[in-house]
């Protein structure tokens, strides 16, 4: 089974499975056509990151995450007068594309010798004939064209005859698809290193973007143990810091000691809610560039989480200090007949990421450098090398009984939390996969596209529980338990 955000992306995964390929290889080509038929949520110019498991084993965890370029520092953009790094154009392109990176390490672990030609040939195909437009892209590049069209290459592929591509018009990629097809039969390296690497380097040398070719070649994607945490009944990983990854375990570790009996309860999104809270805590307090601090040793630490459950108060909801972190990107997932499985994740973070779509290679180059912070200390400073924060996080969860899950989600902070709600309506409350993903969703904090950090909830909820999340201190108490 595949899964992805694109019905062609699925397809093309799919067709990799049925010619034999393993799960690795159908991800890499789901994630390949996602670039092509996506581009407004993703690209070969930005990180992606990984679980992989082979059957009956734990996953690893591929980290393709690039690092800040060697002339990205503080100095840099405070002798241009920024006291922040800029969202879009080639100051926001400042740190190294990874996703490349994840697609030839996964091929590594996974793989079964499949030839490029044969993993890549959808997105190729896609890139070089045409893609008819959907209404989320062609309303996208309307509401971006302001601020876009007059960076590099970007009118050229988006605004044909300088209007915006519209819905039921064909997308025309023929530099991706290029690309693509030297990718193919160079090698997914030679993104880093060869004379591709020099075309990449060099457009962004002329656009002003501090990446370089020696960033370029220096990279290498981390292959790194996964985090992992459990609850009643089953074992849960996600990927480590620069992801945030522990917060996601943390919302399910929470809320596995709180007492909760039904679904959709008041119970439920009040517990939930506040878990995340608690570990949002954690991440903007620890989460950044990978350092001293061990995200799995908090998740060990059982006492520690009996603590934090403790502080969630059943009937009153804990102030929120708002951190908002924007973004948005593509979750997939894979299993093979052979039980091979495959959780990935890949974004250039806001809508087509710095803007700069590079003309002689037709990629969309990210711009989740601009997470760093320019003042003060933290895990999230602007250094040169250093991983930026990610919002990327892809899971997998192994039950008891021999079951695995791949899950996962877009939507910058709305990941860890509807992550939960689907876990946790699946494997506390009984429902099945259909169910836990249709029934509506929450999120605390802010919204793509949108600078309000408040609780927001699909108006689907009954009005009577809307009720009561606004007057919690009305509810009954429950006591934290201990995980089964």
């Amino acid at each position: 089974m595949v899964t992805s955000p694109h019905h062609l992306a699925s397809s093309a995964g799919l067709q990799v499975l049925r010619a034999g390929g393993t799960a690795a290889e159908a991800a890499v080509a789901t994630a390949a056509t996602l670039a092509v038929v996506y581009p407004h949520m993703n690209s070969i110019g930005g990180d992606s990151f990984w679980l992989v498991s082979e059957p009956g084993a734990d996953p690893v965890a591929v980290d393709a995450c690039g690092r800040a370029a060697g002339r990205a520092d503080v100095e840099l953009y405070r002798q241009q007068g920024f006291e922040r790094i800029p969202w879009r154009g080639p100051l926001a392109a400042n740190t190294v594309a990874g996703t490349l990176s994840g697609w030839a390490r996964v091929l590594e672990l996974g793989g079964a010798g499949m030839s490029l030609d044969a993993v890549l040939g959808e997105a190729i195909r896609l890139a070089e004939e045409g893609v008819v437009a959907g209404a989320g892209l062609s309303e996208m590049v309307a509401a971006k064209q302001a601020e876009l069209e007059a960076l590099p290459g970007f009118a050229e592929v988006f605004l044909p005859g300088g209007d915006p591509i519209g819905c039921g018009q064909r997308l025309m990629q023929p530099a991706l698809a290029r690309t693509l097809r030297r990718l193919a039969s160079d090698g997914l390296d030679s993104f880093y290193r060869g004379a591709l690497a020099e075309d990449f380097a060099a457009d962004l040398e002329a656009a002003g973007s501090p990446v370089g070719l020696e960033d370029l070649r220096a990279h290498r994607a981390d292959t790194v143990a996964p985090l992992s945490v459990s609850v009643s009944g089953a074992r849960l990983f996600n990927l480590p810091p620069p992801t945030q990854g522990v917060a996601s375990l943390l919302i399910l570790a929470l809320f596995d000691r709180l007492e909760c009996e039904r679904g959709e309860s008041f119970e439920h999104l009040h517990g939930l809610i506040e878990a995340t809270k608690q570990a949002f805590r954690v991440r903007d307090a620890h989460v950044g560039d990978p350092g001293a601090w061990s995200a799995q040793a908090v998740l060990d630490d059982w006492r520690g989480l009996d603590r934090m459950a403790g502080r969630i108060d059943p009937r009153t909801a804990a102030p929120w200090p708002p951190s908002p972190i924007g973004g948005d990107t593509v979750w997939f997932g894979v299993i093979d007949a052979e039980g091979r499985a495959v959780s990935a994740i890949q974004s250039t973070y806001f809508e087509f990421g710095s803007g700069l779509a590079l003309p002689r290679t037709g990629v969309i180059w990210q711009n989740r450098g601009c997470s760093f912070s320019l003042a003060g200390e933290g895990p999230n400073q602007l250094k040169p090398g250093a991983k930026p924060f990610h919002t990327l996080n892809p899971a997998m969860a192994r039950f008891d009984d021999g079951r695995v899950m791949v899950y996962g989600t877009m939507g910058g902070e709305g990941q860890p939390q509807t992550q939960a709600a689907v876990f946790s309506r699946y494997a506390r409350f009984g429902q099945d996969l259909q169910q836990a993903v249709t029934a509506p969703r929450w999120l605390l904090g802010r919204t793509w596209g949108d600078d309000a950090t408040n609780l927001k909830l699909e108006d689907r909820f009954p009005r009577a529980l809307v009720d009561r999340l606004r007057a919690p201190a009305m509810t009954s108490r429950w006591s934290p338990r201990s995980p089964a």
